[in-house]
């Protein structure tokens, strides 16, 4: 046997007698490292699995202030170069509202994703997401689609977002187009896929894509009603942003992390939930399956939740549910926080904000829970 054999086998048999050590001589690398090992998350999902997760690990539609169909975070970019620092790719992603998931799931590019929200209308909208994802070409298609607008000459793969989006603001939103996309929506997720959705699921994509195409770029938090501030960004400013050294991260940034999103949608790895943080189900759901996978969650946006359900007294259920998670050192929060360290160029918003994971729910297994 070569030297060269002769060090591989030494250092699997090393690896293997430390998997077989207690966790606390061990400590939380070692553990991790053998367990990243053994990693059986799916290479795709059939679509009755995705669609089986989908239900399996759903609670009953809630409500929230707004349809919430983008987002109103101006400094969601900002924290990014840190997060590729801290959180690791190939894992798993879960997240909470709308578009902003897209530009951080581009960033820390997991094998799989799970999108977790109070609403069924959040779903609906992941769904026709999906869809567009899938029957689009690349970023000028996609955007032709989701608008409904003619696509324009001259873009092309180089192209930037905010090129993207000038070239599609002089023309309006067609409604033979709208038409003929939302029957290819429908068409794709119901028959080319199989999902049953119920007339429900379609009435609540038809309502979200008619709002893409009523407004089109200029599209706000708050423009289908509920609250929002003054001088809210509109899609197209969402996605002409930038971190705070200028560079573009969103993801219709560059053709490679459209692709990137794409290849997760065709594949049935990104899936939307239906859940409360703090409820009995969705998130301890999800956990189960991770643990099963031996995976492990590499980023977690939260959004502001947290402040809804500090608000209603359901915080520390929030919390147990986390510790379910299967965490390491790296797994990492994000928040959204008005103010904090980066500044906005619309006056409004949200901005984001880090946190260690692991960390912060070591103590959740001495809170007193509903369900402990």
């Amino acid at each position: 046997m070569t030297r060269r054999r002769l060090v591989l086998l030494a250092g699997l048999i090393f690896l293997v007698c430390l998997a077989e050590l207690p966790v606390g001589i061990v400590g939380i690398d070692v553990r991790s490292a053998a367990a990243a090992l053994k990693t059986t998350l799916p290479a795709r999902l059939a679509d009755q699995e995705f669609w089986k997760l989908t239900l399996d690990f759903s609670e009953p539609d809630g409500t929230f202030r707004s349809d919430n169909l983008l987002s109103n975070e101006v400094g969601l970019q900002y924290v990014i170069p840190e997060l590729t620092r801290t959180a690791k790719s190939g894992r798993v992603y879960m997240g909470v509202g709308p578009e902003q998931n897209f530009t951080y799931i581009v960033a820390v590019k997991p094998k799989m994703a799970f999108i977790v929200d109070i609403r069924r209308g959040n779903l609906d909208l992941h769904l026709m997401y999906k869809a567009l994802f899938e029957l689009s070409a690349d970023r000028t298609d996609f955007v032709s689609r989701l608008f409904a607008k003619s696509r324009p000459d001259g873009l092309g793969p180089k192209s930037t977002a905010a090129e993207i989006f000038a070239a599609y603001s002089s023309s309006d939103s067609l409604e033979m187009l709208y038409r003929e996309n939302l029957k290819a929506i429908q068409d794709r997720l119901v028959t080319t896929h199989g999902f049953a959705l119920s007339p429900d699921d379609l009435q609540g994509i038809e309502y979200v894509y008619h709002a893409f195409y009523t407004f089109g770029p200029k599209l706000q938090y708050a423009s289908t009603g509920g609250f929002g501030g003054r001088n809210q960004p509109t899609y197209a400013d969402l996605m002409e942003g930038t971190d705070a050294d200028g560079q573009a991260r969103g993801y219709l940034a560059s053709e490679e992390r459209f692709t990137f999103l794409k290849d997760l949608e065709a594949k049935n790895l990104l899936v939307p939930v239906v859940g409360n943080f703090a409820g009995p189900k969705a998130i301890r759901a999800v956990g189960k399956y991770l643990k099963k996978k031996n995976a492990t969650v590499s980023a977690f946006y939260l959004s502001n939740v947290e402040q809804y359900l500090r608000q209603d007294g359901i915080w520390r259920d929030f919390c147990g549910n986390v510790a379910t998670l299967p965490l390491d050192e790296t797994s990492t929060f994000i928040r959204s926080v008005r103010g904090g360290l980066y500044g906005g160029p619309f006056g409004f918003g949200l901005n984001s904000r880090l946190g260690a994971m692991a960390d912060e729910v070591k103590g959740c297994a001495s809170i007193p829970s509903s369900r402990r």
